[in-house]
Order: structure tokens, then C-alpha cells, then sequence
């Protein structure tokens, strides 16, 4: 019987720890995911007026901002609303009129639906556009390779017009699609990429722009960068990394890993009840032998060390157990991908294992058992002896 309880206190520790190690590295695995997909096209700084939407380009020396030490590139930026037609589909676009160095900050061509065209902005004096993949696919429009290239109209609201019967109140241009990219659900779903001198003409502003954006070198600190930054811009504007742009949905990753993480340690402190009877039933079968141990002058504290070293050899086992399959599972899945992303097209589930995980794990599960197997054994031996 003894060695049934010992047994599965031994099996509970052991699930509850694997438990803790695969789920805080598809955690990692999740967030890492999120920060890529979402600090892709986000870039590292953007940079904006603090009150209203345009100001003038010659406020900020993009020359002083490219001399700042960290700053790897920059794009203007123009963005504003606008709608699309295709044939007889309509949609509301988020267009962001860019510099060509955008395509090179947000790594385009690594973000390129395959077959689904190039990724320019501009050809022999031509402009063209970049449009996410799921805004293109609600317009039944897509990309073709020959001559015969496909095109949206876009619709953008003129400026300081007085609204008066038989004035249309926007302005259009057809420009064709370069290609279809892919980030994450947002941008696939609302952005039209086009040159900001097309944008520029189209909403009429001329030398005004909406945003900077700035991408860091590689190592470079985005939260340094940015106070650099905001010294050189000044106090009229607005300096957020990507982080800051992207704060809910990062902050929100993080809290469900914690959540996760309390829910578990609270299933680890019911499996270790078992721990407990099997240290308390140890007790009572041994109870004749303490006595005799007792009788014969060992110390209260002998016999204590006897049962709580006990204790840790049972949960030392589970924890041990625990890592070892924690940490072949999460292996598995990096090298052979057993389980995949629910419509992901086949993508393997992430996984990322970190130092830092397994060193929280490893204090945690110990203390937890450090305490269960202190305290029964200090009752049993002041209530008994």
C-alpha cells in the first residue's frame, strides 16, 4: 500500500513538472512568434507629431536621424484610410504610402506569398502597390505574372471640399498589384502599400508626411534608441518603439503565461498530498522502529532527518522524472514537429526552451517540496515522540 501512495506521488510530481516545462516553453514559443510576426512590419521606432496627424517634413532633419548611432534605415510615411474597388468589390484600406526603403525594414521579400508576384513599389516610372493577402482575397482580386497585370482603384477623401450635389468627394487612381505578402491577421487584412509620392499626390499634402519609421542595427537596444531619438526630435513629437505600438497584445501573451504558471504550481500543491500521505503512512508503519530508535537515545532530529530526507528522495525523483520527459517532449516537437498550428498551412507548433524557464521551474517545484516534506514530518514527530 505504502508503495502504491509512493508511487503515485511520484507519477504526479513527475506530470506536473513535465507539465510546467512544455507549457512555459510553447509559451516562449508563442510569444516569440507574436514578437516576429508583429515587429516584422512594425518597425523598431516610429516616430510622430504629437498634436494632429501631418506635419511638415523639414521639422525633422532625417539627416540628423540617420547620424544617430544605432539607426539602420528610415522611411517616410503617409497613412490614411481609403477605400478599394475591384470589378464590383468594395473595401476599406489602411494605405501607407512608404519610401522604398520600407520594403528592406519590414523584409517584404521574405514576407511574399509564394508565386504571388515581386515586391516593388516602383517600375519604369510606374507606380505599383503591395496589398496584404487577405485584403486582396476580399476583393476576389489576385496577382498575375504577365502583361496583363492586375489593378485596384483607390478612393481617398479630398481635402477641405465643401460637399455639394454632383461633386464627387474623392479623388481615384488605378494602380496595379505588385504582389500579395503575409505578417499577421492585421496587416493581411488592412494594408495597402504604395509609394509616398503616389500617396502625396493622391491626398494633396505636397511636403507633409504622417510618421518616421526607424529601423535599429542588429543588438541595438530599441528603449535607447528611442530616448537617443527623442532628444534629437524634440518634445512636438511622439517616439514609440514597437513594443509600446504592440503593448496590449505583448502584455497580454506574458499575464496567460503567469496565469498558466500559477494554475499549475496550484495542481502541483494538490499532487503533493500524496506526498504527504505517503510520508504519514512511511510513519505509522515505522512507528514500532522510531520507538525502538527512540528508546535506545537517537535524537528527535535523527529520526526527523530520517523521514524528511525521505520525503525529498520522493519528490527529487518526480521533479527528476519530470525534466527528463519535459524536456524530450519539447525536443520532439523542435525536431520533428509532431504537433502543428491549428490554419497554419502544416507550420509546426513553436517551442523555445530557455535557461531561465527551467531554473524558475526547478526553485519553485523544490521549494514546494522542501515544505511538503517538512512539515508532515515535523507534525508526525512532535505529535508521536
Amino acid at each position: 500500500m505504502i508503495n502504491l501512495i509512493t508511487r503515485i506521488s511520484v507519477v504526479g510530481i513527475t506530470i506536473i513538472t513535465a507539465s510546467l516545462i512544455i507549457l512555459l516553453s510553447a509559451f516562449n514559443g508563442i510569444e516569440q512568434m507574436i514578437e516576429r510576426l508583429y515587429s516584422e512590419f512594425d518597425t523598431d521606432i516610429t516616430i510622430r507629431v504629437e498634436k494632429g496627424k501631418h506635419f511638415t517634413e523639414s521639422r525633422i532633419d532625417i539627416d540628423a536621424l540617420y547620424n544617430i548611432d544605432g539607426v539602420e534605415n528610415i522611411s517616410r510615411a503617409i497613412e490614411e484610410v481609403v477605400l478599394l474597388k475591384h470589378e464590383e468589390k468594395w473595401v476599406h484600406a489602411n494605405m501607407i504610402g512608404v519610401d522604398s526603403s520600407f520594403l528592406e525594414i519590414t523584409r517584404m521579400n521574405d514576407h511574399l506569398v509564394d508565386l504571388d508576384g515581386e515586391v516593388y513599389l516602383n517600375r519604369d516610372g510606374q507606380y505599383f502597390s503591395m496589398v496584404g493577402a487577405s485584403l486582396l482575397d476580399q476583393l476576389d482580386a489576385y496577382v498575375t505574372t504577365d502583361d496583363m497585370q492586375e489593378t485596384l482603384i483607390c478612393y481617398v477623401p479630398k481635402k477641405k471640399l465643401k460637399i455639394r450635389p454632383g461633386r464627387n468627394p474623392f479623388s481615384s487612381r488605378v494602380v496595379p498589384v505588385a504582389g500579395r505578402v503575409n505578417y499577421n491577421r492585421d496587416v493581411n487584412s488592412s494594408s495597402y502599400i504604395v509609394p509616398i509620392e503616389l500617396s502625396k499626390e493622391m491626398l494633396g499634402l505636397e511636403n507633409k508626411i504622417s510618421a518616421i519609421y526607424v529601423d535599429a542595427k542588429p543588438g541595438v537596444s530599441n528603449e535607447h534608441l528611442k530616448e537617443l531619438i527623442k532628444s534629437s526630435v524634440g518634445n512636438d513629437f511622439v517616439v514609440k518603439t514597437n513594443f509600446e505600438k504592440n503593448e496590449l497584445i505583448f502584455k497580454t501573451s506574458k499575464s496567460e503565461k503567469i496565469i498558466v504558471l500559477i494554475i499549475l504550481l496550484f495542481i502541483f500543491i494538490l499532487a503533493a498530498f500524496n506526498l504527504v500521505a505517503s510520508l504519514t503512512m512511511l510513519f505509522v508503519e515505522k512507528r514500532a522502529n522510531v520507538e525502538t530508535l527512540n528508546s535506545m537515545g537517537a535524537p528527535r532530529k535523527t529520526i526527523f532527518q530520517i523521514f524528511f530526507i525521505e520525503g525529498l528522495l520522493i519528490s527529487g525523483k518526480g521533479v527528476l522524472f519530470g525534466f527528463i520527459l519535459g524536456y524530450l517532449i519539447c525536443f520532439a516537437q523542435l525536431y520533428f514537429s509532431f504537433l502543428e498550428m491549428p490554419n497554419s498551412g502544416g507550420e509546426s507548433f513553436p517551442i523555445s526552451i530557455s535557461f531561465g524557464d527551467a531554473l524558475l521551474i526547478f526553485t519553485l517545484v523544490a521549494a514546494l517540496s522542501i515544505l511538503f516534506s517538512y512539515l508532515p514530518v515535523k507534525y508526525l514527530i512532535k505529535k508521536n515522540l
